[in-house]
């Protein structure tokens, strides 16, 4: 063996204990990165890199979007490599006082990104054996059941992945919401009084569901043996130190003082809108910071774990972000609980939330280890979340730039897009209540547009052109979101670039167009009904004036006034349907708890006296016609009264308005 030269052999001693230094440089340095996640080390090239470029970058969204949108404040936070990376507050979360948003402090109404803390909750449970994903949810619930309207049990799996197969029946028809904290009602006896139809098998289709998240929620509850609020307080917040977050209702004093205030912008002036009370908080009844909201992403992005605390073991928070359900393998699917998205080839996991006038949002990039959440306090951050998310994407994991040629029409286009053309209604909607009228406004009509092509309106921007790429698959002529079209016997199903953005083809009868022209057929003959109970009203008054002799047939003055009083009651309903729509379109949370209680009432009872009076307008048609009390003319115009009378008793039976 050849020694060494002294200088070399001490070169190569210092070189040695300079990499043993390093190395546990290195480990020391881990440990303190997971005792303390702001401390990791510094990031890689993908993704943000500067905290102070950062903020420069979101200063100018966020300052921008505030003014245009007319939003009060907002609140974002990123994390990063397992560190928060940057969190600050813009604008206002109190206009009356002047008060700023803070990141740390300020809480915000977080809406459906609440569900993530429902479907955690359910996850710890799972992973310690006190529930089975695929077990009948009725196996867990002690006080009530779900019906067996299918041979297939719904389970939390269907729960976890929206598929459970549950109609959409809120807003109007169950008081989901209140303004007045004493009528919020015990999260079991809510859920068993309102339970919704089941209007397919479940595992069949994604379709959002509150109940669903909320009857998790309270299996949680029940199985814990401790009350929902309390379950989230001492496995998730508590671990992870989120002082500032809570799903109590109303929120508890310490916390209240720090709490947003919600506005929509109307006539050039901020309204405050009242804190709205949802019967659902497993649903989204959270309140949290942006600071909190970090933690929590980066418990998730670290599988589970953020320093020395863990609120889920490795292997359930995997499975938990790992596709369980989509609709079509083409596009994005569901885990249990997040939203898959794909946009600059990035895999994102996210959820959205709205409550009153409040947005939020949160995503994750799993592979980029890189987290965004933010809120605003005002019903404008619906666009502005889309923007910053997008922008956001676009600066810091910049899509490569290919130019898209897009095919020639595929053999058989002609066919297929026959098949295509029509009005489509979201699945997720009202099929069983009245609030069914609701989903005239999410229509959205497909045409052929030549040349491989269709032409998609209702969904914004408006009239968007999409190329046919594959046979029913298609791609956005100026973007890069997918349109899957599915062809079976139930229908054509269309679905959007989101599992949750899945519609129904609707047959002739189903369409607006028809029912508009029904619609507006009766209302002419109801009106011209009026104006000919007006003109024999007149004709009366002269025949007394002058002492002409008056028609004294008993049949003759019950027919004209069931005729009057039959168009007047349903131009009545029509009037209240219109109001309603008017509602929702505006968002005013009065007008549509108007509807859930007092208005069902209403426009049930006016649907009963319809149906009667109809029938009456019948047998009085029946007699004139046997008897010849009028003239043709007249007797051929109450027969098509009558007719209209008809129609629109199957269209208040189509709209629900005869179901209590």
């Amino acid at each position: 063996m050849v020694s060494l030269p002294f200088r070399m052999r001490y070169a190569s001693t210092a070189l040695l204990i300079l990499l043993i230094f390093i190395l546990l440089s290195c480990n020391a340095s881990s440990a303190l990165a997971r005792a303390l996640p702001e401390m990791a080390p510094s990031p890689p090239s993908m993704g943000p890199g500067d905290p102070r470029e950062l903020e420069t970058f979101l200063n100018g969204e966020i300052g921008a979007q505030l003014a245009q949108k007319h939003i009060p404040g907002a609140t974002v936070s990123v994390v990063k490599d397992g560190r928060l990376f940057f969190a600050k507050g813009y604008g206002y979360a109190n206009l009356q006082h002047g008060t700023r948003v803070n990141a740390a402090t300020t809480l915000f109404r977080i809406g459906s990104v609440s569900k993530l803390f429902t479907w955690t909750a359910v996850m710890q449970l799972v992973e310690q054996g006190k529930l089975n994903l695929h077990a009948d949810v009725n196996r867990y619930l002690k006080t009530f059941q779900i019906p067996a309207t299918y041979p297939q049990p719904i389970t939390l799996a269907n729960l976890l992945t929206h598929t459970a197969g549950f109609e959409d029946a809120y807003a109007p028809d169950s008081s989901v919401s209140t303004m007045n904290v004493a009528d919020l009602e015990p999260l079991g006896r809510w859920l068993a009084a309102n339970i919704p139809a089941r209007v397919r098998p479940p595992g069949m289709l994604a379709s959002y569901s509150n109940y669903g998240a909320a009857l998790a929620g309270y299996i949680v509850q029940q199985i814990s043996g401790l009350p929902f609020e309390r379950y989230i307080e001492e496995h998730i917040y508590q671990p992870l130190s989120m002082s500032h977050s809570t799903f109590r209702q109303p929120i508890p004093t310490p916390l209240s003082a720090d709490q947003a205030e919600g506005y929509t912008y109307k006539d050039e002036s901020y309204q405050a809108e009242p804190f709205q009370y949802i019967q659902e908080p497993p649903a989204g009844s959270m309140n949290s910071t942006a600071t909190d909201m970090a933690r929590f992403m980066l418990a998730h992005l670290q599988d589970g774990s953020l320093g020395t605390a863990q609120i889920l073991q490795a292997a359930t928070a995997q499975e938990m972000h790992r596709r369980q359900f989509t609709n079509d393998p083409r596009i994005p699917g569901l885990t249990y609980g997040f939203i898959e998205q794909r946009t600059n080839n990035q895999q994102i996991i996210k959820h959205d939330g709205a409550i009153g006038p409040f947005r939020s949002l949160l995503l994750l990039l799993p592979l980029q280890q890189v987290g965004l959440f933010v809120a605003y306090n005002s019903d404008g951050g619906s666009e502005a979340l889309e923007k910053l998310r997008q922008a956001f994407l676009d600066r810091y994991f910049p899509a490569p730039s290919r130019h898209m040629s897009m095919p020639k029409p595929l053999p058989g286009f002609a066919e297929r897009a026959k098949q295509i053309t029509g009005s489509y209604w979201p699945v997720t909607r009202n099929y069983t209540t009245f609030g069914k009228v609701g989903a005239l406004l999410s229509t959205i009509n497909v045409q052929g547009y030549g040349n491989g092509e269709i032409r998609i309106q209702g969904v914004p921007p408006a009239g968007q052109i999409a190329a046919e790429v594959q046979p029913w698959f298609f791609r956005l002529v100026n973007g890069t979101e997918l349109i899957v079209f599915q062809a079976g016997q139930d229908g054509t199903i269309m679905l959007l670039n989101s599992v949750l953005g899945a519609y129904a083809k609707l047959a002739w009868y189903e369409t607006p167009l028809f029912h508009l022209m029904l619609l507006a057929f009766a209302l002419l003959l109801f009106l011209s009904a009026f104006l000919l109970l007006l003109w024999l009203l007149l004709q009366r008054f002269r025949f007394r004036r002058t002492g002409a002799p008056q028609a004294k047939n008993a049949s003759f003055r019950i027919a004209r006034w069931i005729m009057g009083l039959v168009s007047g009651v349903n131009m009545v309903i029509l009037l209240l349907l219109v109001l309603f729509l008017w509602f929702v379109v505006t968002v005013n949370i009065q007008g549509i708890t108007f509807f859930g209680g007092s208005g069902r009432a209403l426009l049930f009872a006016l649907g009963l006296v319809s149906v009667i009076l109809t029938a009456g307008a019948m047998l009085c048609a029946a007699l004139m016609w046997k008897q010849r009390i009028w003239g043709r003319g007249l007797r051929l115009h109450y027969t098509l009264v009558t007719l209209a009378a008809l129609i629109f008793v199957w269209e208040i039976a189509y709209w629900n308005l005869l179901r209590w």
